[in-house]
């Protein structure tokens, strides 16, 4: 086991922001993408199975978009040239 240098009180609170700004990002992108998908079926009358298709359809795609916002995030500020 190698020993690693302690990180210091900056870079400790800049993993803290930029871990806050990604997950404050990706719960933004989820909610816009998953409005987007299922606010039809909160405005129209649409017919149950469609409603349920887009309830369904925006959850998932805003989800999964939102998890790949916390990725892509992290994953560039931890690259060494970000």
């Amino acid at each position: 086991m190698g020993t690693r240098p302690r990180r210091s009180q900056a870079e400790r609170d800049a993993i803290t922001v930029e871990i806050g700004y990604a997950l404050f990002s990706a719960c933004f992108l989820g909610g816009v993408v998953f409005a987007t998908i299922a606010g039809p079926a909160a405005v129209w009358h649409l017919p149950p199975a469609i409603e349920e298709l887009l309830l369904a359809t925006g959850t998932v795609v805003g989800g999964v978009l939102a998890v790949l916002r916390v990725v892509h995030v992290l994953w560039r500020f931890g690259s060494p040239h970000h």
